[in-house]
């Protein structure tokens, strides 16, 4: 048996169980088959090439609208309980103003681990005022936040979809609050 043999042999070991994991993790972020969800993503396609007004014939419920700085605009269209623990909040991050706005960093928070994962929505906080708790982003194991990352500057009434992760607040809390740095706060009620 040559070097050449054994080493192609150990190659192909360590290749089968990483792909066995890299399998098992993209079936666990899947979604749980939720058939809602290319129906969104085609409605929110459409949207950001018609680029009509926030407040105008959206099909989707509006739970909350938070304004931030330079005519920035977050219209929440969801937060839905999963059976995972978590809460998934998901909306569309718009330029209301006139000019092309870049993303703030504060929005990424001012944890390290976070930060230096790029720019996110990681300072976003959920609170749960009867239970008297505040809900993080949730991270994956290499410390990034569960939220839309590595935003692009926005043009002037431009739409960009956006989404964050938080652990679920007890059962019995159907209304939380939605903190994001520089906007402003919105309640908004938990469906699931």
């Amino acid at each position: 048996m040559s070097i050449r043999f054994t080493t192609r042999v150990r190659g192909g070991l360590t290749a089968g169980p990483v792909a066995i994991v890299l399998a098992f993790g993209l079936v666990g972020c899947g979604g749980g088959g939720d058939d809602d969800k290319p129906e969104a993503s085609t409605t929110v396609s459409k949207s950001s090439e018609s680029k009509p007004d926030t407040q105008e014939g959206d099909p989707e419920e509006t739970l909350a609208e938070l304004k931030g700085p330079s005519g920035l605009f977050l219209k929440v269209t969801a937060a839905e309980r999963d059976a995972g623990g978590f809460i998934t909040v998901s909306g569309d991050l718009k330029n209301d103003g006139s000019k092309t706005v870049n993303i703030p960093a504060q929005l990424s928070g001012n944890e390290n681990e976070i930060v230096r994962n790029g720019s996110s929505l990681g300072g976003a906080t959920l609170v749960d005022a009867k239970g008297k708790k505040r809900y993080y982003v949730l991270r994956d194991t290499e410390g990034r936040p569960l939220t839309t990352t590595n935003f692009p500057a926005l043009k002037a009434g431009e739409t960009l979809p956006v989404f964050m992760q938080f652990p679920a607040p007890p059962a019995d809390a159907t209304e939380v609050t939605l903190q994001l740095p520089m906007f402003t706060t919105g309640a908004i009620e938990i469906s699931g």
